[in-house]
């Protein structure tokens, strides 16, 4: 009887979801009999299927491919759901790496807290080729925590999270599909389930790494994302039921402040040359997104598949 799904969402990048897929079967102190792992192909063509089939040759737990060719990562995540037999889903990205005691780690972490969702450190990997900028973009693609494992009061990302399915208002589809173009969609399940009493712990030793694609170790990217995180708060309150129209104004003047003081330090740091003017650019960027967060403004990062 299937206990845990691993779950490992990709596109396109078969190099990095064998490596994930390995550093799951490389997992110890786990029930391979009780586990399974399902890759989700979100591609329209089914680009990984040879990739996952030899990798579940000879594999120690069940290895299944699901091929969702409609386009975002919600569609994605929903699909492997459908297909998903555990009480308890990890998620895994198709560009981390897990070391052998991550599983393991959550486990513990989970049955300790009883939690509804265990989230885990990221600690982000670039090539030596990366010198500019290499602690910046390191640390924007890594996620800290607690020192100590226990339970938090808020929620991370669902990559490195482990999730118990009963506690889910939908477990079958429960990734809202309008989050398809611009994520968010675990943002927004972890906002639902925490109004609803559910339990977050973090568990430190449950940490993986993260070695992002070469076009996103860039201020391009980074800094558009960190405009895009930052329309996050602005744009929950504007999307809940009935709209928080207060919450969206009090968010964009806070934007409107911290994008003028972050934007002029970051200015100086950068004819300074200083070390850490993508800090700077990165903290401006995030407020400005919080004033600038509705319609035209959307950057879609997801949804595509052609």
């Amino acid at each position: 009887m299937i206990h845990v799904t691993v779950m490992i969402p990709t596109q396109r990048r078969l190099g990095g979801l064998a490596v994930a897929v390995r550093s799951v079967l490389a997992q110890r102190s786990v029930d391979f009999a009780a586990l399974e792992i399902i890759v989700v192909d979100n591609d329209q063509v089914p680009s990984a299927q040879s990739t996952v089939e030899d990798l579940a040759q000879g594999a120690a737990c069940l290895v299944h491919y699901v091929h969702e060719p409609r386009a975002g990562v919600a569609n994605a995540r929903n699909a492997g759901m459908a297909r998903a037999s555990g009480a308890l889903i990890a998620f895994l990205d198709d560009d981390e790496e897990a070391p052998e005691g991550w599983l393991a780690a959550l486990l513990a972490a989970q049955a300790r807290f009883d939690a509804d969702v265990v989230f885990g450190p990221v600690r982000g990997r670039a090539p030596d080729s990366v010198v500019e900028h290499r602690d910046y973009l390191e640390r924007f693609f890594s996620r800290l925590g607690p020192a100590e494992a226990g339970v938090i009061d808020h929620y991370y990302g669902c990559g490195d999270s482990l999730l118990r399915r009963a506690a889910l208002p939908d477990p079958v589809s429960p990734f809202a599909i309008e989050r398809n173009q611009i994520g968010g969609e675990d943002d927004m399940l972890f906002g639902q389930m925490q109004a609803a009493g559910a339990r977050f712990a973090w568990a430190p030793d449950a940490w993986v790494w993260e070695d992002p694609a070469p076009d996103r170790l860039t201020l391009d990217y980074t800094l558009a994302r960190a405009f895009a995180y930052g329309q996050g708060p602005s744009a929950h309150c504007a999307a809940a039921s009935p709209p928080d129209r207060i919450g969206v104004a009090r968010w964009m003047v806070i934007g409107v402040a911290q994008a003028a003081v972050f934007g002029a330090v970051a200015g100086l740091k950068w004819l300074t040359r200083s070390q850490d003017r993508a800090n700077w650019l990165d903290k401006a960027a995030r407020g400005l997104g919080k004033t600038l967060w509705w319609g035209p403004f959307k950057i879609h990062f997801y949804g595509r598949t052609a």
